[in-house]
Protein backbone atom coordinates (compact mmCIF):
# COMPACT_ATOMS: atom_id res chain seq x y z
CA UNK A 1 0.00 0.00 0.00
CA UNK A 2 2.91 2.36 0.72
CA UNK A 3 4.12 2.01 -2.88
CA UNK A 4 0.68 2.75 -4.30
CA UNK A 5 0.07 5.80 -2.10
CA UNK A 6 3.59 7.08 -2.82
CA UNK A 7 2.92 6.73 -6.55
CA UNK A 8 -0.29 8.77 -6.24
CA UNK A 9 1.60 11.42 -4.25
CA UNK A 10 4.32 11.63 -6.92
CA UNK A 11 1.75 12.09 -9.68
CA UNK A 12 0.09 14.93 -7.81
CA UNK A 13 3.48 16.49 -7.07
CA UNK A 14 4.35 16.24 -10.75
CA UNK A 15 1.25 18.25 -11.61
CA UNK A 16 1.81 20.97 -9.03
CA UNK A 17 5.55 21.32 -9.70
CA UNK A 18 6.71 20.01 -13.08
CA UNK A 19 3.66 21.22 -15.01
CA UNK A 20 4.48 24.76 -13.87
CA UNK A 21 8.01 24.34 -15.22
CA UNK A 22 6.62 23.26 -18.58
CA UNK A 23 4.19 26.19 -18.53
CA UNK A 24 7.10 28.58 -17.95
CA UNK A 25 9.09 26.92 -20.71
CA UNK A 26 6.20 27.47 -23.10
CA UNK A 27 5.76 31.13 -22.10
CA UNK A 28 2.00 31.47 -22.13
CA UNK A 29 0.40 34.72 -23.24
CA UNK A 30 -2.75 35.43 -21.23
CA UNK A 31 -3.61 38.42 -23.44
CA UNK A 32 -3.54 36.45 -26.69
CA UNK A 33 -6.93 35.76 -28.27
CA UNK A 34 -7.55 32.01 -28.40
CA UNK A 35 -9.11 30.27 -31.45
CA UNK A 36 -12.34 29.81 -29.48
CA UNK A 37 -12.92 33.56 -29.80
CA UNK A 38 -10.94 34.37 -32.92
CA UNK A 39 -12.60 31.69 -35.08
CA UNK A 40 -15.97 31.05 -33.40
CA UNK A 41 -18.20 29.06 -35.79
CA UNK A 42 -20.85 27.47 -33.56
CA UNK A 43 -19.70 23.94 -34.46
CA UNK A 44 -16.08 23.23 -33.49
CA UNK A 45 -14.85 26.64 -32.29
CA UNK A 46 -16.95 27.45 -29.21
CA UNK A 47 -15.70 29.07 -25.96
CA UNK A 48 -16.45 26.88 -22.93
CA UNK A 49 -15.73 27.14 -19.20
CA UNK A 50 -12.45 25.63 -18.00
CA UNK A 51 -13.97 22.98 -15.71
CA UNK A 52 -16.16 21.78 -18.53
CA UNK A 53 -13.24 21.69 -20.96
CA UNK A 54 -11.10 19.77 -18.45
CA UNK A 55 -13.74 17.05 -17.94
CA UNK A 56 -14.29 16.75 -21.69
CA UNK A 57 -10.54 16.47 -22.29
CA UNK A 58 -10.29 13.79 -19.58
CA UNK A 59 -13.02 11.72 -21.17
CA UNK A 60 -11.56 12.30 -24.63
CA UNK A 61 -8.23 10.79 -23.63
CA UNK A 62 -9.25 8.24 -20.96
CA UNK A 63 -10.29 5.33 -23.13
CA UNK A 64 -9.63 1.65 -22.52
CA UNK A 65 -5.88 2.31 -22.24
CA UNK A 66 -5.67 3.35 -18.57
CA UNK A 67 -7.94 0.42 -17.66
CA UNK A 68 -7.26 -2.50 -19.98
CA UNK A 69 -3.69 -1.38 -20.71
CA UNK A 70 -2.92 -0.90 -17.01
CA UNK A 71 -4.29 -4.35 -16.17
CA UNK A 72 -2.20 -5.95 -18.91
CA UNK A 73 0.82 -3.97 -17.75
CA UNK A 74 0.22 -5.18 -14.18
CA UNK A 75 1.19 -8.68 -15.33
CA UNK A 76 4.81 -7.46 -14.97
CA UNK A 77 4.08 -6.69 -11.32
CA UNK A 78 4.35 -3.45 -9.28
CA UNK A 79 7.16 -2.14 -11.50
CA UNK A 80 4.39 -0.94 -13.80
CA UNK A 81 3.83 1.87 -11.25
CA UNK A 82 7.20 3.37 -12.22
CA UNK A 83 6.26 3.70 -15.88
CA UNK A 84 2.83 5.13 -15.10
CA UNK A 85 4.24 7.72 -12.69
CA UNK A 86 7.38 8.89 -14.47
CA UNK A 87 5.93 8.35 -17.94
CA UNK A 88 2.98 10.58 -17.04
CA UNK A 89 5.05 13.36 -15.44
CA UNK A 90 7.92 13.64 -17.90
CA UNK A 91 6.34 12.17 -21.04
CA UNK A 92 2.56 12.14 -21.18
CA UNK A 93 1.99 15.45 -19.40
CA UNK A 94 4.56 17.25 -21.57
CA UNK A 95 3.18 15.59 -24.70
CA UNK A 96 -0.42 16.56 -23.94
CA UNK A 97 0.39 20.10 -22.84
CA UNK A 98 2.54 20.90 -25.86
CA UNK A 99 0.16 19.34 -28.37
CA UNK A 100 -2.74 21.35 -26.93
CA UNK A 101 -0.90 24.65 -26.58
CA UNK A 102 0.81 24.45 -29.98
CA UNK A 103 -2.61 23.78 -31.51
CA UNK A 104 -3.94 26.91 -29.78
CA UNK A 105 -1.05 28.91 -31.24
CA UNK A 106 -1.95 27.53 -34.68
CA UNK A 107 -5.70 28.22 -34.76
CA UNK A 108 -6.69 24.83 -33.36
CA UNK A 109 -5.21 22.91 -36.26
CA UNK A 110 -4.95 19.12 -36.10
CA UNK A 111 -1.78 17.31 -35.05
CA UNK A 112 -0.94 16.23 -38.61
CA UNK A 113 -0.85 19.81 -39.88
CA UNK A 114 1.16 20.99 -36.88
CA UNK A 115 3.73 18.20 -37.26
CA UNK A 116 4.15 19.02 -40.91
CA UNK A 117 4.64 22.70 -40.14
CA UNK A 118 7.55 22.04 -37.77
CA UNK A 119 9.03 18.79 -39.11
CA UNK A 120 8.44 19.18 -42.87
CA UNK A 121 5.95 18.29 -45.58
CA UNK A 122 6.98 14.63 -45.74
CA UNK A 123 6.10 14.25 -42.08
CA UNK A 124 2.82 16.08 -42.73
CA UNK A 125 1.84 13.54 -45.39
CA UNK A 126 2.77 10.59 -43.20
CA UNK A 127 0.98 12.05 -40.19
CA UNK A 128 -2.20 12.76 -42.12
CA UNK A 129 -2.50 9.13 -43.15
CA UNK A 130 -1.16 7.74 -39.89
CA UNK A 131 -3.39 9.80 -37.60
CA UNK A 132 -6.57 9.08 -39.56
CA UNK A 133 -5.84 5.34 -39.54
CA UNK A 134 -5.04 5.46 -35.81
CA UNK A 135 -8.23 7.38 -35.01
CA UNK A 136 -10.37 4.89 -36.90
CA UNK A 137 -8.57 2.03 -35.13
CA UNK A 138 -9.47 3.70 -31.85
CA UNK A 139 -13.07 4.09 -32.98
CA UNK A 140 -13.10 0.36 -33.71
CA UNK A 141 -11.45 -0.66 -30.43
CA UNK A 142 -13.57 1.69 -28.36
CA UNK A 143 -16.83 0.49 -29.87
CA UNK A 144 -16.25 -3.27 -29.74
CA UNK A 145 -14.78 -3.13 -26.20
CA UNK A 146 -17.64 -1.29 -24.48
CA UNK A 147 -20.24 -3.25 -26.47
CA UNK A 148 -18.83 -6.44 -24.92
CA UNK A 149 -18.82 -4.85 -21.46
CA UNK A 150 -22.45 -3.70 -21.75
CA UNK A 151 -23.39 -7.17 -22.98
CA UNK A 152 -22.12 -8.57 -19.65
CA UNK A 153 -24.64 -6.40 -17.78
CA UNK A 154 -27.72 -6.99 -19.94
CA UNK A 155 -29.92 -9.95 -20.97
CA UNK A 156 -28.24 -12.30 -23.46
CA UNK A 157 -30.90 -11.83 -26.13
CA UNK A 158 -29.66 -8.29 -26.81
CA UNK A 159 -26.28 -9.54 -28.02
CA UNK A 160 -23.03 -7.69 -28.64
CA UNK A 161 -23.98 -6.61 -32.18
CA UNK A 162 -27.06 -4.74 -30.92
CA UNK A 163 -24.98 -2.68 -28.51
CA UNK A 164 -22.29 -2.18 -31.14
CA UNK A 165 -24.85 -0.74 -33.56
CA UNK A 166 -26.24 1.56 -30.86
CA UNK A 167 -22.76 2.82 -29.94
CA UNK A 168 -21.92 3.49 -33.59
CA UNK A 169 -25.13 5.51 -33.99
CA UNK A 170 -24.15 7.57 -30.97
CA UNK A 171 -20.68 8.00 -32.49
CA UNK A 172 -22.26 9.42 -35.61
CA UNK A 173 -24.18 12.02 -33.62
CA UNK A 174 -21.10 12.97 -31.56
CA UNK A 175 -19.00 13.27 -34.71
CA UNK A 176 -21.54 15.39 -36.56
CA UNK A 177 -23.20 17.69 -33.99
CA UNK A 178 -21.65 20.92 -32.60
CA UNK A 179 -19.18 20.19 -29.79
CA UNK A 180 -21.24 21.97 -27.12
CA UNK A 181 -24.37 19.89 -27.74
CA UNK A 182 -24.02 16.17 -27.08
CA UNK A 183 -20.37 16.16 -25.97
CA UNK A 184 -20.48 19.42 -24.06
CA UNK A 185 -23.71 18.47 -22.29
CA UNK A 186 -23.01 14.86 -21.28
CA UNK A 187 -19.26 14.81 -20.68
CA UNK A 188 -19.05 16.91 -17.50
CA UNK A 189 -21.46 14.52 -15.77
CA UNK A 190 -19.73 11.44 -17.21
CA UNK A 191 -16.34 12.83 -16.17
CA UNK A 192 -17.38 13.18 -12.56
CA UNK A 193 -18.86 9.67 -12.67
CA UNK A 194 -15.60 8.25 -13.99
CA UNK A 195 -13.55 9.92 -11.24
CA UNK A 196 -15.95 8.77 -8.49
CA UNK A 197 -15.92 5.17 -9.76
CA UNK A 198 -12.11 5.05 -9.95
CA UNK A 199 -11.91 6.40 -6.40
CA UNK A 200 -14.40 3.73 -5.35
CA UNK A 201 -12.13 0.96 -6.63
CA UNK A 202 -9.11 2.59 -4.95
CA UNK A 203 -10.95 2.92 -1.64
CA UNK A 204 -12.07 -0.70 -1.75
CA UNK A 205 -8.50 -1.86 -2.43
CA UNK A 206 -7.24 0.07 0.59
CA UNK A 207 -10.07 -0.87 2.99
CA UNK A 208 -10.97 -4.48 2.22
CA UNK A 209 -8.78 -5.94 -0.50
CA UNK A 210 -8.85 -9.77 -0.68
CA UNK A 211 -5.04 -9.79 -0.72
CA UNK A 212 -2.30 -7.48 0.56
CA UNK A 213 -1.28 -4.79 -1.90
CA UNK A 214 2.20 -5.75 -3.24
CA UNK A 215 5.05 -3.34 -2.61
CA UNK A 216 7.82 -2.43 -5.03
CA UNK A 217 10.93 -4.27 -3.79
CA UNK A 218 14.09 -5.58 -5.42
CA UNK A 219 12.32 -8.90 -5.80
CA UNK A 220 9.23 -7.47 -7.54
CA UNK A 221 11.39 -5.05 -9.55
CA UNK A 222 13.12 -8.00 -11.21
CA UNK A 223 9.96 -10.09 -11.41
CA UNK A 224 9.47 -11.55 -14.90
CA UNK A 225 6.36 -11.80 -17.02
CA UNK A 226 4.58 -15.21 -16.65
CA UNK A 227 4.94 -15.69 -20.41
CA UNK A 228 8.52 -14.41 -20.32
CA UNK A 229 7.74 -11.29 -22.34
CA UNK A 230 10.53 -8.70 -21.91
CA UNK A 231 9.64 -5.66 -19.85
CA UNK A 232 11.53 -3.49 -22.36
CA UNK A 233 9.79 -2.39 -24.47
CA UNK A 234 6.66 -4.56 -24.18
CA UNK A 235 5.34 -3.02 -20.96
CA UNK A 236 5.86 0.53 -22.22
CA UNK A 237 3.64 -0.08 -25.22
CA UNK A 238 1.10 -2.30 -23.44
CA UNK A 239 0.14 0.35 -20.87
CA UNK A 240 -0.26 2.88 -23.73
CA UNK A 241 -2.70 5.63 -22.66
CA UNK A 242 -1.90 5.30 -18.96
CA UNK A 243 1.50 6.98 -19.31
CA UNK A 244 2.26 8.34 -22.79
CA UNK A 245 -0.26 8.32 -25.62
CA UNK A 246 -0.14 9.79 -29.11
CA UNK A 247 -3.92 9.52 -29.27
CA UNK A 248 -4.12 12.41 -26.82
CA UNK A 249 -2.49 14.71 -29.38
CA UNK A 250 -5.38 14.03 -31.75
CA UNK A 251 -7.84 15.04 -29.01
CA UNK A 252 -6.10 18.16 -27.73
CA UNK A 253 -7.01 20.26 -30.83
CA UNK A 254 -10.72 19.61 -30.13
CA UNK A 255 -10.42 21.38 -26.79
CA UNK A 256 -7.83 23.85 -28.11
CA UNK A 257 -10.73 25.25 -30.14
CA UNK A 258 -12.78 25.78 -26.96
CA UNK A 259 -10.27 27.04 -24.36
CA UNK A 260 -10.93 30.61 -23.25
CA UNK A 261 -7.39 31.55 -22.20
CA UNK A 262 -3.89 30.10 -22.50
CA UNK A 263 -3.47 30.16 -18.70
CA UNK A 264 -5.99 27.30 -18.43
CA UNK A 265 -3.94 24.98 -20.63
CA UNK A 266 -1.94 23.56 -17.72
CA UNK A 267 -5.08 22.35 -15.92
CA UNK A 268 -6.85 21.11 -19.03
CA UNK A 269 -4.02 19.35 -20.89
CA UNK A 270 -1.40 18.44 -18.29
CA UNK A 271 -4.01 18.07 -15.53
CA UNK A 272 -6.20 15.67 -17.51
CA UNK A 273 -3.13 13.51 -18.25
CA UNK A 274 -2.23 13.31 -14.56
CA UNK A 275 -5.82 12.37 -13.74
CA UNK A 276 -5.67 9.61 -16.32
CA UNK A 277 -2.36 8.47 -14.85
CA UNK A 278 -4.03 8.13 -11.45
CA UNK A 279 -6.86 6.10 -13.01
CA UNK A 280 -4.28 3.84 -14.66
CA UNK A 281 -2.44 3.52 -11.35
CA UNK A 282 -5.65 2.44 -9.60
CA UNK A 283 -6.38 -0.27 -12.15
CA UNK A 284 -2.76 -1.46 -12.19
CA UNK A 285 -2.97 -1.71 -8.39
CA UNK A 286 -6.23 -3.63 -8.73
CA UNK A 287 -4.53 -6.05 -11.12
CA UNK A 288 -1.49 -6.76 -8.96
CA UNK A 289 -3.57 -6.94 -5.77
CA UNK A 290 -6.82 -8.74 -6.62
CA UNK A 291 -5.13 -11.89 -7.90
CA UNK A 292 -2.69 -13.79 -5.69
CA UNK A 293 0.06 -13.53 -8.29
CA UNK A 294 0.68 -12.20 -11.76
CA UNK A 295 0.43 -15.66 -13.28
CA UNK A 296 -3.24 -15.87 -12.23
CA UNK A 297 -3.85 -12.35 -13.57
CA UNK A 298 -2.26 -13.30 -16.88
CA UNK A 299 -4.35 -16.46 -17.05
CA UNK A 300 -7.56 -14.53 -16.37
CA UNK A 301 -6.74 -11.92 -19.03
CA UNK A 302 -5.92 -14.64 -21.57
CA UNK A 303 -8.86 -16.94 -20.89
CA UNK A 304 -11.62 -14.50 -19.92
CA UNK A 305 -10.55 -11.22 -21.50
CA UNK A 306 -9.85 -7.84 -19.95
CA UNK A 307 -13.56 -6.94 -19.86
CA UNK A 308 -14.40 -9.94 -17.71
CA UNK A 309 -11.45 -9.21 -15.41
CA UNK A 310 -12.73 -5.65 -14.90
CA UNK A 311 -16.22 -6.98 -14.17
CA UNK A 312 -14.93 -9.54 -11.67
CA UNK A 313 -12.77 -7.02 -9.82
CA UNK A 314 -15.56 -4.43 -9.70
CA UNK A 315 -18.31 -6.73 -8.44
CA UNK A 316 -16.05 -8.42 -5.89
CA UNK A 317 -14.67 -5.21 -4.40
CA UNK A 318 -17.83 -3.10 -4.51
CA UNK A 319 -20.65 -5.64 -4.45
CA UNK A 320 -23.30 -6.07 -7.14
CA UNK A 321 -24.64 -2.50 -7.10
CA UNK A 322 -21.25 -0.88 -6.68
CA UNK A 323 -19.80 -3.20 -9.30
CA UNK A 324 -22.44 -2.24 -11.84
CA UNK A 325 -21.83 1.45 -11.13
CA UNK A 326 -18.08 0.93 -11.51
CA UNK A 327 -18.66 -0.91 -14.77
CA UNK A 328 -20.76 2.00 -16.02
CA UNK A 329 -17.77 4.25 -15.34
CA UNK A 330 -15.53 1.82 -17.23
CA UNK A 331 -17.96 1.69 -20.14
CA UNK A 332 -18.21 5.48 -20.32
CA UNK A 333 -14.42 5.73 -20.58
CA UNK A 334 -13.92 4.10 -23.99
CA UNK A 335 -17.18 5.36 -25.50
CA UNK A 336 -16.31 8.96 -24.71
CA UNK A 337 -12.93 8.48 -26.37
CA UNK A 338 -14.23 6.57 -29.36
CA UNK A 339 -16.69 9.28 -30.34
CA UNK A 340 -14.14 12.09 -30.13
CA UNK A 341 -11.60 9.91 -31.96
CA UNK A 342 -13.97 9.83 -34.93
CA UNK A 343 -14.73 13.52 -34.47
CA UNK A 344 -10.99 14.17 -34.57
CA UNK A 345 -10.76 12.04 -37.73
CA UNK A 346 -13.35 14.33 -39.30
CA UNK A 347 -11.40 17.43 -38.27
CA UNK A 348 -8.10 15.96 -39.47
CA UNK A 349 -9.54 15.15 -42.89
CA UNK A 350 -11.23 18.58 -43.02
CA UNK A 351 -7.91 20.32 -42.27
CA UNK A 352 -6.21 18.12 -44.84
CA UNK A 353 -8.57 18.98 -47.69
CA UNK A 354 -9.54 22.40 -46.31
CA UNK A 355 -13.23 21.57 -46.02
CA UNK A 356 -15.16 24.20 -44.10
CA UNK A 357 -17.10 22.31 -41.43
CA UNK A 358 -19.66 24.96 -40.57
CA UNK A 359 -22.18 23.56 -43.06
CA UNK A 360 -23.86 20.25 -42.18
CA UNK A 361 -23.52 18.85 -45.70
CA UNK A 362 -19.73 19.07 -45.68
CA UNK A 363 -19.57 17.46 -42.25
CA UNK A 364 -21.69 14.58 -43.53
CA UNK A 365 -19.34 14.04 -46.49
CA UNK A 366 -16.62 13.08 -44.02
CA UNK A 367 -18.57 11.68 -41.05
CA UNK A 368 -20.56 9.04 -42.97
CA UNK A 369 -17.60 7.28 -44.68
CA UNK A 370 -15.63 7.33 -41.41
CA UNK A 371 -18.50 5.61 -39.57
CA UNK A 372 -18.91 3.00 -42.31
CA UNK A 373 -15.22 2.06 -42.18
CA UNK A 374 -15.41 1.88 -38.38
CA UNK A 375 -18.43 -0.42 -38.52
CA UNK A 376 -16.69 -2.77 -40.95
CA UNK A 377 -13.51 -2.80 -38.85
CA UNK A 378 -15.53 -3.78 -35.80
CA UNK A 379 -15.82 -7.28 -37.21
CA UNK A 380 -12.07 -7.89 -36.74
CA UNK A 381 -10.73 -9.62 -33.58
CA UNK A 382 -10.37 -7.11 -30.72
CA UNK A 383 -7.04 -8.52 -29.52
CA UNK A 384 -5.46 -8.03 -32.95
CA UNK A 385 -6.78 -4.49 -33.29
CA UNK A 386 -5.57 -3.58 -29.78
CA UNK A 387 -1.98 -4.70 -30.45
CA UNK A 388 -1.71 -2.62 -33.60
CA UNK A 389 -3.42 0.33 -31.95
CA UNK A 390 -1.00 0.28 -28.99
CA UNK A 391 2.12 0.41 -31.14
CA UNK A 392 0.81 2.97 -33.64
CA UNK A 393 -0.35 5.04 -30.67
CA UNK A 394 3.19 5.22 -29.28
CA UNK A 395 4.67 5.99 -32.69
CA UNK A 396 2.37 8.99 -32.90
CA UNK A 397 3.45 10.06 -29.40
CA UNK A 398 7.08 9.91 -30.51
CA UNK A 399 6.42 12.13 -33.54
CA UNK A 400 4.39 14.64 -31.50
CA UNK A 401 7.14 14.95 -28.89
CA UNK A 402 9.69 15.61 -31.64
CA UNK A 403 7.24 18.20 -33.02
CA UNK A 404 7.10 19.84 -29.60
CA UNK A 405 10.89 19.97 -29.41
CA UNK A 406 11.11 21.50 -32.90
CA UNK A 407 8.42 24.05 -32.05
CA UNK A 408 10.21 25.17 -28.90
CA UNK A 409 13.48 25.59 -30.76
CA UNK A 410 12.09 27.30 -33.85
CA UNK A 411 10.21 29.80 -31.73
CA UNK A 412 13.31 31.05 -29.96
CA UNK A 413 13.35 28.86 -26.89
CA UNK A 414 16.88 27.88 -25.75
CA UNK A 415 18.07 24.28 -26.33
CA UNK A 416 17.74 23.45 -22.63
CA UNK A 417 14.01 24.23 -22.88
CA UNK A 418 13.49 22.10 -25.97
CA UNK A 419 15.09 19.15 -24.12
CA UNK A 420 11.91 18.89 -22.01
CA UNK A 421 10.35 17.46 -25.18
CA UNK A 422 13.44 16.12 -26.98
CA UNK A 423 14.48 13.76 -24.16
CA UNK A 424 11.10 11.98 -23.81
CA UNK A 425 10.94 11.94 -27.63
CA UNK A 426 14.28 10.12 -27.71
CA UNK A 427 13.04 7.67 -25.09
CA UNK A 428 9.85 6.94 -27.03
CA UNK A 429 11.88 6.50 -30.21
CA UNK A 430 13.77 3.67 -28.49
CA UNK A 431 10.49 2.20 -27.23
CA UNK A 432 8.70 2.02 -30.58
CA UNK A 433 11.74 0.74 -32.49
CA UNK A 434 12.49 -1.96 -29.91
CA UNK A 435 8.87 -3.07 -29.68
CA UNK A 436 8.24 -3.54 -33.39
CA UNK A 437 11.51 -5.45 -33.75
CA UNK A 438 10.75 -7.91 -30.93
CA UNK A 439 6.93 -8.23 -30.99
CA UNK A 440 5.28 -11.17 -32.72
CA UNK A 441 3.11 -8.76 -34.72
CA UNK A 442 6.38 -7.12 -35.80
CA UNK A 443 9.65 -8.84 -36.74
CA UNK A 444 9.86 -11.25 -33.82
CA UNK A 445 13.61 -10.72 -33.30
CA UNK A 446 15.50 -11.58 -30.12
CA UNK A 447 16.30 -8.97 -27.49
CA UNK A 448 19.99 -9.25 -28.32
CA UNK A 449 19.12 -7.60 -31.63
CA UNK A 450 16.10 -5.45 -30.77
CA UNK A 451 17.65 -3.76 -27.71
CA UNK A 452 20.79 -2.30 -29.31
CA UNK A 453 19.03 -1.47 -32.60
CA UNK A 454 16.30 0.36 -30.65
CA UNK A 455 18.90 2.44 -28.82
CA UNK A 456 20.75 3.19 -32.05
CA UNK A 457 17.49 4.30 -33.71
CA UNK A 458 16.77 6.65 -30.80
CA UNK A 459 20.26 8.17 -31.01
CA UNK A 460 19.87 8.64 -34.76
CA UNK A 461 16.56 10.45 -34.18
CA UNK A 462 18.19 12.76 -31.64
CA UNK A 463 21.09 13.35 -34.03
CA UNK A 464 18.76 14.24 -36.89
CA UNK A 465 16.85 16.62 -34.62
CA UNK A 466 20.05 18.29 -33.43
CA UNK A 467 21.84 18.67 -36.76
CA UNK A 468 18.81 19.31 -38.99
CA UNK A 469 16.85 21.60 -36.67
CA UNK A 470 19.07 22.95 -33.90
CA UNK A 471 22.38 23.39 -35.74
CA UNK A 472 20.89 24.64 -39.02
CA UNK A 473 18.52 27.07 -37.34
CA UNK A 474 19.19 30.78 -37.46
CA UNK A 475 17.25 31.36 -34.22
CA UNK A 476 18.97 33.69 -31.76
CA UNK A 477 18.36 33.27 -28.05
Amino acid sequence: MITFLSAVFLLLTGFFLYSRIIERVFRINTKRLTPAYALTDGVDYIPMKTGRVYLIQLLNIAGLGPIFGALMGAVWGPKVYLWIVFGTIFGGGVHDYLSGMISIRNNGRSVAEISGQYLGNKVRTVMRLFSVVLLILIGINFSVGPAALINNLTPEWFGVNFWLALILFYYFLATFLPVDKLIGTLYPFFGLTLIVMALGIAGALIVHSPHPMPELTFETLYQTHPNELPVWAMMFVTVACGAVSGFHATQSPIMARCLQNEKYGRVVFYGAMVTEGIIALIWAAAGVTFYENTALLSEALTNDGAGSVVYTISTTLLGTTGGVLAMIGVIICPITSGDTALRSARLTIADWFRFDQKKAGKRLLIAVPVLIITALGGQLPFEVMWRYFSWSNQVLAMIVLWTGAAYLHKNGYPPIASLTAALPATFMSAVVATYILQAKEGFGLSTTISYPVGVIFALICFGVYYFKIVQKSSVKY
